[in-house]
């Protein structure tokens, strides 16, 4: 980990097993679907759209005005980007020789951002396509998310809020959020570190923070300052409840199905401060979604049956992927006859029987397997590693990387696990019900 003078903080890996002759840059941002001002819910990832210019500017990298995702893919490289509730990602991955050249694309849409509303219009357009395509999985957790930390926001947005947003609008919210001290820039591949921040202070020279942001990086900090400029944002600085409601079961609002269902969400344990705790969810969402569930929804039980369930940890699924607060979603599908107050009954039931345990060691084994399996197939990756070390040094500090996390998990014991299933059991739950509208199979 580089800071340089302006706050940027550089994080670079030398992996060349990994994927020899490639390399890939990762720009972790601060700032997601929780920051969207008010009345304009969607700012966030509007701007990671317009990061993506689709006209040059004399000065510019790019006066041509191919754009950025044209210059990476003429380098033979490929880019993205990911808009969550409290960060924003974009990744790129290049020949290694040309990173160089990649670093300087990057460094220069930020320092050369400004949307025209002819793009901003065609850019909004695209967010409501992509809002009304946007998946069930994803309305459900944000509905629970929404019910248990009140003022949360989802990373999409409102088409009709977007809809009479301005150019200024949008550079007020790039001026005060893509500043260098709430940046990470991860660099991993077939690299000489030296050399990758030798290259970063010479083209991101230009990108630093706010007056504020500047003089505070530029004078002395304690060591206390310092561990606090590290560490993520608290719930309160991105305006959502500190804790979960306190309420046993929140029903909230049927959402549209395809099928008769519901949906149950459960605050996770935070990250950082209890990581072994959060672990232990992952893995009770391995034993559940992966036996238990799908077990008894293939037999009856007194009547009542579940048709599906799904059971997944953390931000859409993604664990590790956000800091607090987070939630573990089970989606069980409901046979006719049985209704939501039943569905929730078996699932308390088979968090009882996990709870009371002890869990068999083969099936924690199993489970903490496929997790395994998961992580190291991601690892594999060059933007993923990436991703992961500018989440780690932005929301997760203390993390010791993305190697360290497989023993972590083998740490892991059925005790912990059972005590995973306890804490769902007493803690605040929401429940959604899903109902099939007109026209939908039922």
């Amino acid at each position: 980990m580089t800071v340089l003078p302006g706050g940027l903080r550089v994080c670079v890996e030398s992996v060349p097993q990994y994927g020899r002759g490639l390399a890939a840059v990762a720009l972790t941002v601060a700032a997601g679907g929780d920051d969207d001002p008010a009345g304009r819910h969607g700012t966030a990832h509007l701007v990671e759209h317009l990061m993506f210019p689709r006209s040059g500017r004399e000065g510019s990298a790019d006066p041509a005005g191919e754009g950025y995702a044209a210059l990476v893919a003429g380098a033979g490289g490929v880019c993205n980007a990911e808009t969550h509730r409290d960060h924003t990602v974009f990744h790129t991955t290049v020949p290694a020789e040309l990173l160089p050249d990649a670093l300087a694309w990057e460094a220069g849409r930020l320092l050369g951002f400004a949307p025209t509303e002819d793009v901003i219009r065609t850019e909004t357009d695209v967010i409501g396509e992509e809002i009304r395509g946007a998946g069930d999985a994803g309305r459900y957790w944000e509905s629970a998310l929404g019910a248990l930390y009140p003022g949360s926001r989802d990373s999409f947005g409102t088409a009709a809020e977007l809809a009479g947003i301005t150019a200024g609008e949008v550079e007020a919210f790039f001026r005060a959020h893509y500043t260098a001290p709430r940046m990470v820039l991860s660099v991993v591949g077939d690299v000489d570190p030296a050399r990758v921040v030798a290259v970063v202070r010479e083209v991101f020279a230009g990108v630093v923070g706010t007056a504020e942001e500047t003089c505070a990086a530029e004078a002395p900090r304690t060591a206390r300052e310092t561990c606090a400029a590290e560490a993520p944002r608290t719930a309160r600085e991105i305006g959502v409840a500190e804790a979960p409601r306190a309420a046993t079961e929140i029903r909230t609002a049927p959402l549209p199905a395809a099928r008769p269902g519901v949906a149950v969400g459960h605050p996770l344990p935070d990250p950082v401060a209890d990581r072994p705790a959060y672990l232990a969810q992952a893995v009770l969402a391995q034993v559940l979604g992966r036996s238990r569930l799908p077990a008894l929804a293939r037999s009856a039980r007194d009547g009542h049956r579940l048709t599906s369930a799904t059971v997944t940890c953390g931000y859409h699924g993604q664990w590790l992927a956000s800091a607090a607060p987070d939630l573990t979603l089970a989606v069980l599908g409901r046979a006719p006859g049985t209704e939501v107050g039943a569905a929730v009954d078996i699932w308390r039931s088979v968090l009882r029987a996990v709870a009371d345990g002890p869990l068999p060691e083969a099936e924690h084994r199993r489970a903490v397997n496929s997790l395994l399996v998961a992580w190291h197939r991601q690892a594999d990756s060059l933007p993923t590693r990436a991703v992961a070390l500018g989440r780690d040094a932005l929301l997760l500090p203390g993390s010791a990387g993305p190697d360290a996390l497989p023993a972590a998990l083998r740490r892991t014991t059925p005790a912990e696990v059972a005590a995973a299933a306890r804490a769902l059991l007493e803690g605040p739950v929401t429940v959604t019900e899903l109902a099939p509208q007109k026209g939908t199979v039922g």
